[in-house]
């Protein structure tokens, strides 16, 4: 983003207790696109061009607060103790911001569809010479939204509740977002003369509008599509959220030229990356993390996290890639194939029920079915490489660490122990022994026993 010419801050509001989510976990710290709706709130921001951004938050829900300072840092939050409303959460933040003179926005940390494009207009409005600027939205069903009143010259008037509506005012489908963009100093000083004098003894962050008002400031409205900047407060609203955020992923990137047949069941994360030319099939997850290249083709019911898929590699259906998993060009990581921490070389196959954690495979391997990387000990865990060209026979598994040599073959139900030579063949198997007739013979007793 190019240098701003007024510096611009951030204040998030988190100091809801969200009853309503009837979880034990803090509601802003639910995921969508799996990122929590607070981290989605501060990406926003920063997008924006935010410098500084403080996290208002509660004495009820610490997490949310040691969430804050472990990505921003000491200083990032406000506490808002006891909760009077949306103004004074607001004004929790004057001290931390003090001695800050540009523009400040405020949004809120249960709103995670939002975004740095639904932000800007309000520093644009500012730039323009709004005092005050409100981000509103046309609301498909207005019900209880507060409405934005409007004056003969477009301006915005004043914000009225629903319940305090009157029938004409019911009729306007322009609502209130909450979201609302200011100096600092007009901002602050605003906050300083709202009262409580309503049915909730409460401050409301609202009247600030009539504050400005009766000030002769300039207030304004700009606006934002209904879906953006939908708030959540139950895990209905959660999962009509992540719905939205899946269609509009979706979406991008079968504009860019991913195909997905069934594009409705695949699942997507905030920091998906799938380049032109690759493919999804029905009902992948794709977790935080992943990386998957051009050509690469990623079959049904798999799925990845944290991990690199490059271009041409088929993976599964039904495989499993976990945290630090590189499939490399052309690799097969077949069906009810897991791998973690692997590098898988360019060509490799593991087509068939493995286990390949921790460790690498060279260029053009092969492993067998049921071969297992046995890379824990109960306390430590350790590495298994197996060279370029190696085959690795069916049931095999590779106590680490160990090393199996570059064009090295292990027998199928080997336990290899110890590193293999490259270009030789290791084996370890007890000798079969076959009792003649003990299968009849034990067939015939078990019968007489039956039968008396």
């Amino acid at each position: 983003m190019a240098e701003l010419s007024v510096r611009r801050a951030a204040v998030i509001l988190a100091a809801g207790q969200g009853t309503r989510m009837r979880a034990l976990q803090p509601k802003v710290l639910h995921r969508v696109g799996g990122r929590t709706m607070l981290d989605r709130a501060i990406d926003a921001a920063e997008a924006a061009g935010c410098s500084r951004t403080i996290v208002v938050v509660g004495a009820h829900s610490p997490a949310v607060g040691e969430h804050v300072v472990k990505r921003l840092g000491e200083g990032s939050t406000a506490l808002q103790e006891p909760p009077l409303g949306t103004a004074h959460a607001v004004r929790a933040a004057q001290s931390a911001l003090t001695g800050f003179t540009g523009d400040v926005v405020v949004t809120y940390a249960d709103a995670p569809l939002i975004s740095a494009e639904a932000l800007e207009p309000l520093f644009d409005a500012r730039a323009k010479g709004a005092d005050l600027v409100v981000l509103g939205f046309k609301a498909s069903d207005p019900g209880a939204y507060g409405r934005l009143v409007l004056d003969a010259a477009g301006g915005l008037k004043r914000i009225v509740e629903a319940k305090d509506a009157s029938p004409e005012e019911l009729k306007i489908d322009v609502c209130n977002s909450g979201v609302l963009a200011a100096p600092a100093i007009i901002l602050f000083e605003l906050l300083s003369e709202v009262t409580n004098q309503n049915a909730k003894g409460e401050y409301y962050l609202t009247d600030v509008v009539g504050l400005a008002r009766g000030r002769g400031l300039k207030v304004v409205i700009v606006s934002a599509p209904e879906t953006t900047v939908r708030g959540v407060n139950s895990q209905a609203e959660l999962a009509e959220a992540e719905a939205v955020f899946q269609h509009a992923m979706r979406r991008r990137l079968m504009d860019g030229g991913v195909t997905m047949p069934a594009p409705e069941t695949v699942q997507l994360s905030w920091d998906s990356t799938v380049e032109p030319g690759a493919t999804l099939e029905a009902n992948v997850v794709l977790g935080p993390g992943v990386k998957v290249e051009g050509g690469a083709l990623i079959r049904a019911f798999s799925y990845l996290e944290d991990c690199v898929v490059r271009s041409g590699a088929i993976i599964g259906p039904f495989a499993r890639l976990r945290p630090g998993a590189d499939i490399g060009e052309g690799a097969h990581i077949g069906n009810f194939v897991e791998v973690k921490n692997v590098r898988v070389g360019r060509g490799a196959k593991a087509n068939h029920l493995s286990y390949l954690g921790d460790g690498s495979i060279g260029a053009g391997a092969n492993i067998g079915a049921g071969t297992i990387f046995c890379n824990y000990d109960g306390f430590e865990k350790y590495q298994t490489h197996v060279g370029e060209g190696a085959f690795v026979g069916s049931n095999t598994s590779l106590v680490a660490p160990v090393t199996v040599g570059p064009g090295a073959y292990t027998g199928s139900g080997s336990v290899i122990t110890k590193d293999v030579a490259a270009d030789a063949l290791a084996l370890e198997r007890s000798h079969q022994v076959e009792k003649v007739g003990w299968a009849a013979r034990f067939r015939d007793m078990k019968r007489a026993l039956k039968a008396r």
